[in-house]
């Protein structure tokens, strides 16, 4: 009589379900644990210590270069035509033109031709 129920209501077949969710809880815990405890051995790891260059490609107009002769160093102005950079500063620990030049070429990725084109010289005694 309890089977002809159980087989009516279909608790046949949901009376072994809980059984089923546990084992599958068990062994999946199980499996994660063991999963967790490996070490990880990843090919490309993270450098922290290692700077990044950016490189950016603007318009650059005419430097602005302020020689303070007294502080022995030199503040560069470089503006660009371009909205979302307009201004930046470069600072260089030298007073002599041929020098700075030297130094603002590479920074702004010029030749030394054209920097000396581009820089306009204030002095300050």
């Amino acid at each position: 009589m309890i089977r002809r129920w159980l087989k009516a209501s279909g608790a046949e077949f949901l009376l072994p379900l809980p059984l089923v969710a546990i084992a599958f809880w068990v062994g999946s815990s199980f499996l994660m644990a063991q999963e967790l405890q490996q070490p990880l051995l990843a090919k490309n790891k993270l450098q922290a210590d290692t700077q990044l260059k950016a490189t950016v490609s603007v318009n650059i107009l005419p430097l602005d270069a302020v020689i303070n002769r007294k502080q022995g160093r030199t503040q560069v102005g470089v503006e660009t035509a371009e909205p979302i950079l307009k201004r930046w500063e470069l600072a260089f620990p030298m007073t002599d033109a041929t020098q700075i030049e030297v130094a603002i070429a590479p920074e702004l990725q010029l030749s030394r031709q054209k920097v000396r084109q581009l820089v306009r010289y204030e002095i300050v005694e």
